[in-house]
């Protein structure tokens, strides 16, 4: 059995696991579903539902702003949440998270030449991002090719290490001759994470990849628990550790890369949720990443409702999940946590 990301249990009692998946599932559907009614219409705090079938402001409000986001926000979460735990396990690094490969910066780059090039739209903006970020991973791989020094692991540590420097460092030479009134910003508004825009086109952009990749991860469980073992354990399993990283990074990354185009720059969800995860599941990937799925995309969505709805003026949702993530993280590791363990 392979060892534990962190904690000493690495394969708790199967029907306690599903117990507590289920648990989780159903927790997380009446948290988003209650998200759905919590607004500022016609007062803030909770839409009453009868309020549905005689007025058509209540109607328009909830089907044509609050769902589209809460979907935006519940496939923001879910990818990542499962691309966290996928990093974390694949680099057996319990502090790397869907940057860490350049990804997240690459995405923010992308937006901000789009919108200092005078792009037209939503989609541009979102295209752009997205072609961005794949090449900040491709980046990061073909980087790590180039490295002589460690293994594979370390060398794609470091190069999406000196990827993510330089694509932030471009974000703010973008920045700096970006108009200080009318572009800087919406570039800095877009850099802390959004989903105010966040309308049925823009979650149709992100619905396919981001399923598409979270999907992935859940079937891929099994494999990514190998991976974080030694290279030696994996390949006796029948696996090809550099082949299988490549692929679930390619998946991971696509999916992040879709989500920060249309959300932009949100942080802290694939750092403390699969932690999380693990410590209700257990470190087999066939268990904690549903429970990083769930757990992220319940996260996700409290916070946006946070984020629309605590203030009569709207807050950057990058702000919110910063915040309540790292509390999260501080309480974990504080005095009495669980340690980590390899």
């Amino acid at each position: 059995m392979p060892p534990s990301v962190e904690g000493k249990d690495p394969s708790p009692c199967r029907s306690r696991v599903a117990l507590g998946i289920f648990t989780v599932a159903a927790a997380s559907v009446a948290v988003t579903v209650a998200c759905l009614f919590v607004g500022r219409y016609p007062k803030p705090g909770f839409m009453p539902i009868s309020l549905l079938l005689s007025d058509p402001t209540a109607r328009a409000v909830l089907f044509g702003s609050r769902l589209p986001r809460l979907i935006a926000a519940i496939l923001l979460g879910a990818v990542l949440g499962s691309s966290g735990n996928a990093f974390q396990m694949v680099f057996a690094n319990p502090l790397a998270e869907p940057g860490f490969l350049g990804v997240t910066q690459g995405a923010a780059l992308g937006a901000a030449l789009a919108l200092v090039s005078g792009a037209q739209g939503d989609a541009a903006i979102a295209v752009s991002a997205f072609a961005v970020a794949l090449l900040g991973l491709g980046a990061s791989v073909r980087l790590a090719r180039a490295f002589s020094f460690g293994g594979w692991v370390l060398r794609m540590a470091l190069s999406g290490l000196a990827v993510s420097a330089a694509l932030s460092a471009g974000l703010a030479i973008v920045k700096f001759g970006a108009d200080p009134l009318k572009e800087l910003p919406d570039i800095a508004y877009w850099t802390m994470g959004s989903l105010a825009g966040a309308g049925w086109k823009k979650t149709a952009f992100m619905a396919v990849p981001c399923i598409a990749s979270t999907a992935f991860l859940v079937a891929y469980g099994w494999r990514i628990t190998a991976l974080s073992v030694d290279e030696t354990v994996a390949s006796s399993l029948g696996l090809r550790p550099r082949v299988e990283r490549a692929i679930i990074l390619v998946f991971a990354s696509a999916g992040v890369a879709a989500a920060v185009a249309v959300a932009g720059t949100v942080t802290w969800v694939g750092l403390v949720v699969p932690h999380v995860a693990r410590r209700l599941a257990g470190a087999d990937a066939r268990f904690s990443m549903p429970v990083s799925v769930l757990l992220g995309a319940t996260f996700a969505a409290v916070c946006d409702t946070i984020a629309r709805a605590a203030l009569p003026g709207e807050l950057p949702l990058g702000a919110v999940t910063a915040l309540l993530g790292a509390g999260a993280f501080v309480a974990m590791f504080s005095k009495g946590s669980k340690e980590l363990a390899r």
